[in-house]
């Protein structure tokens, strides 16, 4: 199947529905967290999928396309840092946030195979 756009790939939906559960989960966090844990956790999540449309539209240029996912590992990378600290601080379950932070590792390993072949994905 050819891929048109962006919301076709799979690390796409991956990474919404992922940002989507860490919303939800994060409507159960204090008030006190609003404008720290939960700011930070929300923004780093939806910034993986920002970062995988802004790469798409990048695609004609193989260092800007593998630059822009780069930057989408990165953040999705922070955002198992801000599971981390919201176990830590029993905000969320333990195997709820394992069962996010695999996801999360699943979504960096889809992440780096389209860095390390860069061609398959770009414009001619």
């Amino acid at each position: 199947m050819k891929i048109t756009r962006h919301t076709e790939l799979q690390v796409y939906q991956r990474a919404f529905d992922a940002a989507m559960w860490v919303f939800s989960v994060t409507k159960r966090f204090p008030k006190e967290e609003t404008y720290s844990l939960t700011d930070q956790i929300r923004r780093s999540s939806r910034s993986i999928c920002a970062n995988i449309t802004e790469a798409w539209r990048k695609r004609r240029y193989e260092a800007a396309f593998v630059s822009k996912l780069n930057d989408a590992e990165t953040e999705a990378a922070e955002t198992q840092t801000w599971l981390q600290f919201a176990v830590k601080c029993e905000y969320i379950d333990r195997d709820e946030a394992a069962n996010l932070y695999q996801e999360y590792d699943e979504i960096i390993a889809m992440l780096v195979a389209m860095i390390r072949a860069p061609k398959k994905w770009t414009l001619p």
